[in-house]
């Protein structure tokens, strides 16, 4: 009675016992098999419909758990980028203005403000990275034209002697920039205060970085354009000193084939050439000008305009041209020990 089929019968009060037995018995004695058309048969149509459903609905999770994987995986990198590091091989990041707000931690670290807006400094999580965060206040519709064309020259150069853009906001009113962070200040903070003053050897090489990066943005670009600001308020310094351009908001690009444009008159005033007070035809020489009067700065270590000095002192540049005139060069430099044939040819370039 232990053996199939009774093994699960069960008897009934009249004992009777039901047993299910199978069409055919091997001749061996083994349990039969089920055929596939036992219960109900199928066409070869229906076979193949069954098999194509299960071969799509396998694809289909396939599918489904690559587009999971995938998608996880890019949210968790751009997490990272966010969160940790930038990488400095790939374009500048398009941020939403909620993610900057994040970034900057709700902009509580304010080291600066300029014309266009304030400045920000975040330290990124684990690496230890700094970064300038720029937010555009009351932009309109010039701000909104500077805020793109800073977009478009800075996104498209990348030279050693340029401040990189890591990343942008453009999310309605709020415009945001995220640079490089430039830990020894600007080039003002350097010639104009006594406890950070360079010798005359590192200002000689700030000099030629500044230089290195006109000369990138006027030749060697792919796009060729002007800064427009350059002053040393606009020239900022790394850990190593390395003097970096900052700033393009007032740049005005221009054509590979264009040589002259009007504009209006912007920029400093003390770093502004002649011919944009008159609004002649503008050349990227306004940066060369402009170059001229930041040579000089560095020379002397003084203001283009001090009127706590002797009248015949007080601009820079007319009182730079008489010690020339009159070969007497050291007065520019006071009590500094330099080559005078070296500081001669400097002051020739810049006047």
């Amino acid at each position: 009675m232990k053996r199939l089929p009774l093994r699960f019968a069960q008897k009934d009060e009249s004992n009777i016992v039901f047993v299910k037995v199978y069409d055919s018995v091997s001749s061996t004695g083994d349990r039969p098999r089920l055929s596939i058309n036992e219960g109900k048969n199928y066409s070869p149509m229906d076979m193949i419909i069954i098999i194509s459903s299960l071969f799509i609905a396998v694809i289909l999770v396939i599918v489904a758990v690559f587009g999971i994987v995938i998608y996880k995986c890019r949210v968790w990198s751009y997490g990272r980028i966010l969160d940790e590091e930038f990488c400095e091989d790939i374009a500048p990041i398009i941020f939403s203005y909620q993610e900057i707000e994040k970034l900057a931690d709700c902009f509580k670290e304010k080291i600066g403000r300029g014309s266009s807006g304030t400045v920000y400094k975040r330290t990124m999580v684990n690496h230890q990275k700094f970064v300038a965060i720029k937010r555009l206040d009351n932009v309109l519709a010039e701000g909104e034209r500077e805020f793109l064309t800073e977009i478009k020259v800075i996104g498209r150069t990348h030279h050693r002697n340029l401040v990189r853009l890591l990343g942008y906001s453009f999310d309605g009113p709020n415009k945001v920039l995220v640079y490089e962070y430039m830990s020894n200040g600007s080039l003002a903070d350097i010639l104009f205060a006594p406890i950070k003053q360079c010798n005359w050897i590192e200002r000689i090489d700030i000099a030629h970085d500044i230089a290195r990066g006109i000369l990138y943005l006027h030749d060697e670009c792919e796009m060729q354009n002007t800064h427009c600001d350059i002053k040393p308020q606009s020239i900022l310094m790394d850990d190593s000193k390395c003097a970096k351009k900052n700033y393009f908001g007032l740049a005005k690009l221009m054509k590979p084939d264009q040589t002259k444009t009007f504009i209006g008159i912007r920029g400093t005033r003390g770093y502004v050439t002649s011919e944009r007070h008159r609004k002649l035809p503008m050349t990227v020489k306004v940066d060369v000008y402009s170059f001229e009067v930041v040579l000089l700065q560095i020379i002397c270590c003084r203001r283009s305009m001090d009127q706590n000095l002797l009248e015949d002192q007080v601009t820079l540049e007319d009182w730079a041209y008489q010690c020339f005139d009159s070969r007497d060069l050291s007065q520019l430099i006071g009590d500094e020990e330099v080559e005078l044939k070296q500081l001669g040819r400097m002051v020739e370039i810049a006047l």
